[in-house]
């Protein structure tokens, strides 16, 4: 399971975005300026419970703003 936290106005964050779709991965997009329960699961994910977006989750691994190579690296491992 991929879960993209991030915002819709963030630049980054369009950037995943457009890389999860063009590989027709299945994501889910988590808005954390729109939700608070998104928010409040990412500030879980780090100590300092800030938002740090965007912040990749492939089943337990915790990316956050990945190269494109380790972003394909740890996708290729959940195929």
């Amino acid at each position: 399971m991929i879960k993209l936290y991030g915002a819709e106005k963030c630049h980054k964050t369009q950037y995943y975005k457009t890389f999860l779709k063009t590989r027709n991965l299945d994501y889910a997009f988590l808005d954390v300026e729109q939700n608070e329960d998104f928010a409040e699961e990412l500030r879980k994910l780090y100590e300092n419970r800030k938002l740090n977006f965007p912040t990749i989750t492939i089943n337990t691994k915790k990316l956050r703003n990945p190269s494109d190579k380790d972003l394909q690296k740890w996708i290729d491992k959940l195929i």
